[in-house]
């Protein structure tokens, strides 16, 4: 089997990378690296492809997806007050401008 063949993995490992990788796009990574990046995350929460056998089951370790949320608190948390409270006023103002157009 040729490295980066997906066929040794289950449908729902397909399904988790396909999600993962389009919130990295959403959040502005490219194509490629949010695949790779996305693909890394399944393979450490659930110990790669399927394999064969009784008793291969184990628990799958979600810390990877827990990380990157703690990461972009982080981010947050070091801008100013003020910085916050004006993205948060505009974000306002765009949900505002947003409903009236949908409302129109």
């Amino acid at each position: 089997m040729p490295r980066g063949d997906k066929s040794s993995y289950t449908d729902k490992q397909k399904r988790q990378a396909e999600h993962i990788e389009e919130g990295y796009e959403h959040r502005g990574v490219g194509k490629g690296e949010a695949e790779r990046r996305a693909w890394a995350t399944v393979n450490k929460e659930t110990g790669g492809g399927k394999k064969s056998g009784s008793g291969r089951g184990h628990a799958t370790d979600t810390s990877p997806s827990r990380k990157g949320g703690e990461k972009g608190g982080r981010a947050s948390a070091a801008r100013s007050a003020e910085e916050r409270s004006a993205s948060a006023k505009k974000a306002a103002a765009t949900r505002k401008r947003n409903a009236a157009k949908k409302s129109s």
